[in-house]
């Protein structure tokens, strides 16, 4: 319940924190549930659930889902971060950007090949963004890093609306 009551005010937080909606969280990354979801606890010791922006990583139950989430946990498990919140998906998780230590983990989770760009919401991203998601993920293609060593990869999009009958 609690937990629920936070992402009510988070998201109103989100709406009115700035013209654009955007808003800007620092603080530990203290849980990694998947390989692009993360739970930072802030100062004020709330725990704000965090959805990776621009990609989308294997499904716990895929091929790679566990070492996607490994991934994201050694890149960011109990380190100090900062989260580029634009918006809050329909789960009321915020859709951030992270940053630990200066690197971009979503972009690292790409090029080490245990997410996709995911594209349906690449229009969302930077420009900047955009471009150097996209080019990771062609280069971890080629070099067949992580999920990529599979022949065919199923995406996470298609696995869940395979997986929920529909």
């Amino acid at each position: 319940m609690r937990a629920l009551a936070a992402s009510a005010i988070f998201s109103l937080l989100v709406t009115l924190a700035t013209p654009l909606g955007a808003a800007e969280l620092d603080g530990t990354i203290v849980g990694v549930a998947d390989g692009d979801t993360v739970t930072l606890l802030d100062a004020s010791k709330t725990q704000h659930r965090i959805r990776i922006d621009g990609i989308d990583a294997p499904e716990r139950t895929q091929p790679h889902g566990q070492r996607a989430r490994q991934s994201l946990a050694a890149l960011a498990h109990g380190r100090s971060a900062r989260a580029d919140c634009p918006k809050v998906d329909r789960y009321g998780r915020a859709v951030c950007r992270v940053i630990v230590d200066g690197v971009d983990v979503g972009l690292e989770q790409i090029r080490r090949g245990y997410a996709w760009h995911y594209v349906k919401y690449a229009h969302e991203q930077r420009a900047a963004d955009r471009a150097s998601y996209s080019r990771a993920e062609s280069e971890a293609r080629s070099a067949s890093a992580g999920l990529w060593s599979f022949s065919d990869p199923i995406p996470p999009w298609d696995y869940r609306r395979t997986s929920r009958g529909g």
